[in-house]
């Protein structure tokens, strides 16, 4: 896993600020020079640090992909299903309120990453509802496992339009509404 915090400062500030580009101009509009500026080097400079813009979204995205993998993990190991579904939850949202320009960038660029990597990530994402769906089988043991992942599925298309919605309410109350909703939505019948 490449967690931003592991790589060299610059490394990750050069993956803080494409996501922001990314985010605000989409892929193919912003070039090795934007994303150079950004960081004060030059378009060339930033190939020290990474061969290719398609490289720089691969990690991103791999990144952001195994960070919520591994703290899915660790969160679903609750023993009270509840107390994981709330974990689960508050994890969840707190990423989405928190990096709104990565869940806008995964939403719209994946197909822009090359194939190997867009491979590993929609396998890392499958492990990580399958984190959710081993919680919410235990909490709804009369559902199939096909309608709990659909009904995760959806909570995170509810939980990640937090890009276009965050700005109503401040942080603290949107979070809330966010668990409460994403909580209502996983254990109605």
């Amino acid at each position: 896993m490449t967690d931003v915090a592991s790589v060299s400062p610059r490394r990750a500030e050069i993956l803080r600020a494409a996501a922001e580009l990314f985010a605000r101009h989409g892929y193919h509009g912003v070039s090795i020079g934007d994303l150079g500026r950004a960081v004060g080097l030059t378009g060339p400079a930033l190939y020290r640090h990474f061969r290719g813009k398609d490289a720089v979204l691969a990690e991103m995205l791999v990144d952001i992909s195994e960070r919520l993998r591994a703290e899915g993990v660790r969160r679903a190991a609750a023993d009270d299903p509840h107390e994981a579904l709330d974990a689960l939850l508050a994890w969840q949202v707190a990423f989405a309120l928190d990096h709104p320009a990565l869940i806008t960038v995964h939403e719209r660029e994946l197909d822009n990453v090359p194939e190997p990597q867009r491979h590993q990530i929609r396998r890392v994402q499958r492990a990580y509802v399958e984190e959710w769906v081993r919680v919410l089988r235990r909490l709804r043991p009369y559902d199939s496992d096909a309608r709990v992942r659909a009904a995760v599925h959806a909570c995170f298309g509810l939980l990640n339009s937090t890009p276009h919605s965050a700005a109503e309410l401040d942080r603290a109350a949107m979070a809330a509404l966010l668990h409460a909703m994403g909580r209502a939505a996983l254990t109605c019948p």
